[in-house]
């Protein structure tokens, strides 16, 4: 009987242990997640590969490393340039083009990363259009968003072979997708071949693109780019360096491993299709760095290219100081 309680006792004893052991341990994940940082980081659109360096050091616990609790969002009607700008967000995925239109008005946003380092958006068609060149655009029909640059870009691609943008009809689709639109209202549209070209070679529909770096060095721009404001740099910029550092880990994960980037990805976004998903991301990962000494790098003379071509095409009131609109001084080494 003895022997028995004894034993008894000792379970009881080790089970107790188990229980003190595990409530520590869940005890000191939650202090551990107290003193955690706290910060936003808005998208410009729903998740995609372009995205997926911040799912990735969420996921594998790089923000963590450095001190944040990231908390990744949707932009909503706002826009993630306005957020950031307004210090609702710490951080977003912006672009060149808005950033530079931003300074122009007095808006505080900076770049401190290009998510990819050259442009690979193009205007898409489908290859029974024959579309071949910017002249070919003339006499079609080009479905866009509504912005000014739109017409600009398309016009400084048909002045290099003599055509006139004013033979272009151009409508706003906004947010209609490509596949739907080229089938009913119009003949080409832009695109980002990394995901919708990407997306035509799997649904097997023939596509011809025209790049816009083909035509124009000043078109070579950063699209996307991680963004913040002055006030972030200027008063925490312990916290913007984490957050550059976490990312860039990221994006570097992605690069060597796309496969598995492509599962984080789809983990955090479970609606997308993960063929797609799977095959942008082997495309895109060699473009994220390409040929820059590092992830995330900027130069200047790709700010003051586009920020010129901009002016000149009066896209911007004035010039932009091209030197206080980005930063690499949060990158890693």
């Amino acid at each position: 009987m003895k022997t028995w309680f004894s034993l008894l006792l000792s379970v009881l004893l080790i089970a107790g242990c188990g229980t003190n052991t595990k409530e520590n341990s869940q005890g000191s994940e939650q202090e551990n997640k107290k003193n955690l940082e706290k910060v936003t980081v808005v998208l410009d659109w729903t998740p995609n590969t372009n995205h997926t360096g911040l799912y990735v050091a969420k996921e594998k616990g790089y923000f963590k490393e450095e001190g944040l609790d990231v908390n990744i969002i949707m932009p909503g009607e706002a826009g993630a340039d306005q957020l950031v700008a307004s210090g609702k967000s710490q951080f977003g995925v912006g672009y060149q083009e808005g950033v530079t239109q931003a300074r122009i008005q007095g808006v505080p946003l900076v770049s401190i990363a290009a998510v990819i380092q050259h442009n690979t958006s193009g205007f898409a068609s489908p290859a029974d259009k024959n579309i071949i060149t910017p002249k070919d655009f003339a006499g079609k029909t080009y479905g866009g968003w509504g912005s000014p640059a739109e017409k600009s870009v398309l016009d400084s691609l048909m002045k290099t072979e003599n055509a006139d943008v004013e033979k272009v009809k151009i409508i706003n689709i906004g947010d209609t997708d490509f596949f739907t639109a080229v089938k009913k209202d119009i003949d080409f549209a832009w695109i980002y071949y990394g995901w919708t070209g990407v997306e035509a070679e799997l649904r097997g529909e023939k596509i011809n693109m025209v790049y816009l770096t083909d035509y124009s060095e000043k078109l070579d721009y950063y699209t996307p780019v991680l963004t913040t404001n002055e006030k972030m740099i200027s008063e925490n910029p312990d916290t913007v360096k984490a957050f550059v550092k976490a990312a860039a880990k990221g994006y570097e994960f992605a690069i060597e491993n796309p496969d598995d980037a492509a599962d984080i990805l789809l983990k955090a976004a479970p609606d997308l299709d993960p063929e797609l998903v799977k095959k942008s991301q082997e495309w895109l990962a060699p473009k994220y760095q390409d040929d820059a000494p590092r992830w995330g790098e900027q130069k200047l003379e790709v700010w003051e290219n586009y920020a010129s071509w901009m002016y000149e095409n009066g896209l911007l009131e004035k010039e932009l100081e091209a030197k206080k609109a980005f930063t690499n001084e949060f990158l890693p080494e």
